[in-house]
């Protein structure tokens, strides 16, 4: 076997490519978060990080988060006319993504690296970067640098697969033993690509769960506090939660339900259904310091619903996940393993489904939803009324959990060895192995220019 390349920060450095990001208009799920403290966790271990997403049009199109990362606002020019968050305009920024992020990525990045001696680790994220990695895989191909980079494509779900270009099994060649395409979103380190991840590592509890939980009062008597976080759309269970609201128990049981809305179309339907069942709805524009927050929800009107509609900084939505009697973290296609463990990390109690969250033991430290069925949510929701002890068990072994997901545990035990193998998969050599055979009078194609057929290795193109 190949010496296997050393992962430290005087000999690779990191590239993350996800659509989503850090920006507040570039956040539309927990993959900007996972990516965003990724990089910052990176950046603390001593490792130089890039990451470039789909990012705010008003603000500077590079910036630094940390002294080692460094984010690339990309699109900015598309997104100046899509201005309702990273998927407005998806398509168009799609293209351009396309055309432009590989080259930069292997001119401005790979390149200067590789001339240092050092590795670069390409983690690229969900089907809209899966085109960009073969593009990038065939440039650094073409520019004689492709065993300088570590690539890897990761998918969370199957959303948008339909949209790859999948490259026959028969297209990897003997001589040639690098991951294709087809089998790149198996590599991403596994508790990476379920998203199970702590939006705070060493921060578990954000604040006291008996301050937060004057959210949980707010209008007065005893009900439980459901909270749904996530923004409004059709593939994540939005019924799920409504139906539990809305069912004959309600009005007895005294249930009410929080939702972090969303600019998505469905978001209509769900709310229209919502009050086809009789639930009252309350839009919420809440005060972004978190300490006038907390007051302004506690005045509101009594509702079944609680519709927020402003943006929730991490501070807000950890008092509302520590106050809530339960966080519905539940998907019904994908893992959604980053909001339960961030509701762990908070002291909340979540309610996940059985969609990949592995670290979830039912009534230990969560609850796990088996069905679809509101019912469940409403028996579970009672038990831990009746249980008050089970509750607080639950809330403090899932910080425990939690905590064991810090993303420094993650980084080492997971991430570099899987670089490892993958390095061992490509073909990576030692830095000291290629160093000073660069040719630099050869660079790779840029700005959405291929890479002339005659110039890629068989077997190169189409696949990472």
């Amino acid at each position: 076997m190949l010496p296997l390349p050393e992962v430290t920060p005087a000999t690779l450095q990191y590239v993350l490519l996800s659509f989503e990001g850090p920006d507040q208009y570039s956040t539309a799920g927990g993959l900007g978060v996972r990516v965003r403290e990724l990089g910052l966790e990176l950046a603390r271990q001593g490792f130089t990080t890039h990451l470039i997403f789909i990012g705010d049009p008003n603000l500077p199109e590079r910036s630094q988060l940390h002294d080692n990362f460094t984010v690339h606002r990309w699109c900015q020019w598309l997104s100046a006319h899509y201005r309702e968050g990273v998927y407005h305009g998806e398509e168009a920024k799609l293209v351009d993504w396309n055309a432009s992020l590989p080259g930069f990525v292997a001119n401005e990045l790979v390149r200067p690296a590789a001339e240092k001696g050092r590795l670069t680790a390409v983690l690229a994220e969900e089907w809209h970067t899966a085109a960009s990695t073969c593009l990038l895989s065939d440039h650094l191909w073409a520019a004689g640098i492709r065993d300088r980079a570590i690539i890897l494509w990761n998918a969370n779900n199957i959303m948008g697969f339909d949209r790859v270009d999948w490259p026959p099994p028969g297209l990897l060649q003997p001589d040639h033993n690098r991951v294709p395409l087809h089998e790149a979103h198996h590599v991403g380190p596994r508790r990476q690509s379920h998203g199970h991840t702590q939006r705070h590592p060493g921060r578990a509890n954000l604040q006291s769960p008996g301050v937060g939980r004057q959210t949980a009062q707010a209008g007065g008597g005893s009900r439980a506090a459901a909270l749904q976080d996530r923004p409004l759309e059709p593939r994540q269970t939005l019924e799920h939660g409504h139906g539990i609201t809305g069912s004959r128990e309600a009005p007895r049981k005294g249930h009410h339900h929080g939702d972090p809305g969303g600019i998505e179309p469905h978001a209509v339907e769900v709310l229209h259904n919502a009050h086809m069942r009789g639930l009252k709805i309350q839009d919420v524009r809440l005060p972004s310091d978190p300490q006038k927050a907390v007051p302004a929800l506690a005045e509101l009107p009594r509702a079944d619903i609680y519709n927020v509609q402003t943006f929730m900084s991490d501070e807000l939505i950890s008092q509302f996940y520590s106050a809530a009697d339960a966080v519905l973290a539940n998907s019904g296609h994908e893992p959604f393993g980053l909001v339960g463990l961030e509701v762990m990390a908070a002291g909340g109690v979540a309610f996940v489904g059985s969609t990949g969250e592995d670290y979830a033991v039912p009534y230990l430290n969560a609850v796990v939803l088996d069905t679809d069925d509101p019912a469940e949510i409403s028996i579970a929701l009672q038990y831990l009324r009746e249980h008050p002890g089970v509750a607080t068990r639950i809330r403090k072994e899932a910080q425990e959990t939690a905590r064991s997901f810090a993303w420094s545990t993650v980084i080492e035990d997971a991430l570099i060895t899987r670089l490892k193998y993958v390095a061992l998969r490509q073909d990576i050599q030692e830095p000291s192995a290629a160093a000073g055979r660069l040719d630099p009078g050869v660079s790779a194609p840029y700005e959405g220019e291929a890479a002339g057929p005659q110039s890629v290795e068989p077997g190169g193109p189409r696949q990472p």
